[in-house]
């Protein structure tokens, strides 16, 4: 073993697929790219993200309690990368970068016609918000799209270097 930069931790330690996370405050969508996010718990599905105060749907999600967590297939790697480059501040993210705003009904954020899946998500504790910027949310309503096909996702592993989901294998487990 040798020593590890502890600047390349977080590359070892990637935390799933890139998302997008959108909002809506004041009547306008955003959309932001996000990659530091965890599953909490099973049932009810709760997740928690971190979302920096300097972005643009801080502001947003702090306010309304609110957001659609979409996943992109790695198809949309390009997009993924063109949403994270520019702010939602001066840009309005779903002309620009050409995505489809469509309705949820849970909550006034839209979901993102191309992704494969979106969870309509409620933000049920803001205890570490101030401190970590970590907010923990509820999904209350999920969606899919059934002619996305065993859609690989993207990861970020830093610097501007991804990787696609690889092979699947599966093993016995005990769990249901």
């Amino acid at each position: 073993m040798k020593p590890l930069s502890l600047d390349k931790v977080y590359q070892l330690i990637e935390p799933g697929p890139v998302v997008l996370l959108t909002t809506a405050f004041g009547g306008k969508p955003n959309v932001m790219t996000m990659s530091w996010h965890m599953m909490m718990e099973f049932t009810p599905p709760r997740i928690g993200c971190i979302v920096s105060s300097a972005d643009h749907s801080f502001t947003a999600l702090s306010k309304t309690g609110e957001c659609v967590i979409a996943i992109p297939s790695a198809d949309l790697a390009e997009k993924v990368v063109a949403i994270g480059n520019c702010s939602g501040r001066d840009t309005d993210k779903f002309a620009e970068i050409g995505l489809t705003a469509l309705p949820a009904e849970e909550v006034s954020a839209p979901l993102i016609g191309e992704c494969f899946a979106n969870l309509e998500c409620r933000v049920v504790d803001r205890d570490f918000v101030e401190r970590h910027n970590l907010f923990v949310l509820d999904v209350v309503r999920a969606w899919h799209d059934p002619k996305q096909v065993a859609p690989k996702t993207l990861h970020h592993k830093g610097y501007g270097t991804f990787s696609v989901d690889g092979e699947e294998i599966t093993l016995a487990s005990k769990m249901p």
